[in-house]
């Protein structure tokens, strides 16, 4: 019997941990009786940020900062196990593929232990990838991660995709709110993380959002309260851009998902706010330059993705043309 399950998520960013939400929810679903624990290299954002999407897992706190990225850990995750009489999981899972942290993580003792890193190679079944490349099983998913923890476990589980009633409704009456019409087009074009330039250029946006509102669509933006001078920019470009978080005194990513619901479409850079509405399985433009496209898109029928290096050979994301989005609108 499966009673303890330990998942390990070695991204840092809100995004990263949204993109587990069904992987999460369809296992606890199938495992009803077990005790779901949370190994992350940083924060455990279910429990403070994204607590109000009501996705729990305890936190195994091994007091590791950056859990699996850098080498000494391998030492010193034996020795906290040691420390905390640490009782083996039955499962673990590894949901990234770096060999560091995957070495540093399969320290911790597990009956099973599932990694794709390296082809599988770590995996309890040392001939899972041959086996895996030659079986027709299980194809049906839409999530990776799941379609592989499927064929690992053997087992044809249910893929479940969060239910927005999971937030609580005094989010989705702020929605209804703060945007009581239709008609409404958002925009996300801000980076969590600067280390690579993953955004569009503003004056594109801006042209963007021009064309919609000629075809009375109002534009929606999804800018943090803090982001001050970004604003007052767009506003004094678009006084009809409509910022629905600034009339509101809840702040918080399941205020996001409940307004994502009242759009028609978004268009959206590789960011947190990305998965965040992609919770509201609501048509999406998703526009994508350094980032892997296949990696960090949402994969669903409505959601087109536009990567400069597919259409123009290249990294740089502003190569990606206003036309080019506003093709895919199809109004």
């Amino acid at each position: 019997m499966t009673k303890r399950i330990l998942i390990y998520n070695s991204g840092g960013g809100l995004g990263d941990a949204i993109q587990l939400f069904p992987v999460i929810l369809s296992l606890q679903n199938h495992f009803k009786n077990s005790t779901f624990y949370y190994l992350g290299a940083h924060t455990n954002h279910y429990s403070n940020k994204l607590k109000e999407y009501n996705v729990h897992l305890k936190t195994l706190e091994l007091n590791l900062k950056y859990f699996g990225f850098r080498w000494w850990h391998l030492l010193g995750v034996k020795r906290r196990i040691k420390q905390l009489n640490l009782e083996k999981f039955d499962l673990i899972i590894d949901t990234q593929s770096k060999l560091r942290n995957t070495l540093i993580l399969k320290q911790i003792p597990s009956k099973s232990f599932f990694s794709k890193t390296f082809n599988y190679r770590f995996s309890t079944d040392k001939n899972f990838n041959k086996k895996f490349k030659n079986s027709t099983k299980f194809l049906n998913s839409t999530i990776p991660i799941v379609r592989d923890l499927r064929f690992f476990l053997n087992n044809n589980f249910e893929e479940i995709s969060y239910p927005m009633n999971m937030i609580d409704q005094k989010y989705h009456k702020e929605a209804l709110k703060l945007l009581p019409d239709k008609n409404y087009i958002g925009f996300s074009l801000t980076q969590g993380n600067a280390y690579r330039e993953k955004s569009w250029p503003l004056e594109n946006f801006i042209q963007l959002a021009k064309k919609i509102i000629d075809l009375n669509k109002k534009p929606v933006f999804f800018v943090e309260k803090s982001e001050t001078d970004l604003i007052k920019k767009i506003k004094n470009d678009l006084p009809q851009a409509i910022f629905p978080e600034l009339m509101s005194e809840i702040s918080c990513p399941a205020l996001v998902t409940t307004l994502a619901s009242r759009l028609e479409n978004l268009v959206t850079i590789d960011n947190g706010i990305m998965h965040m509405v992609n919770l509201a399985n609501i048509p999406m433009i998703t526009l994508f330059g350094p980032t892997k496209a296949e990696k960090f898109s949402p994969i669903r029928k409505n959601v087109i993705t536009l990567s400069s290096k597919k259409m123009y050979g290249t990294k740089k994301i502003f190569k990606i043309t206003v036309f080019d989005v506003f093709k895919e609108l199809n109004f």
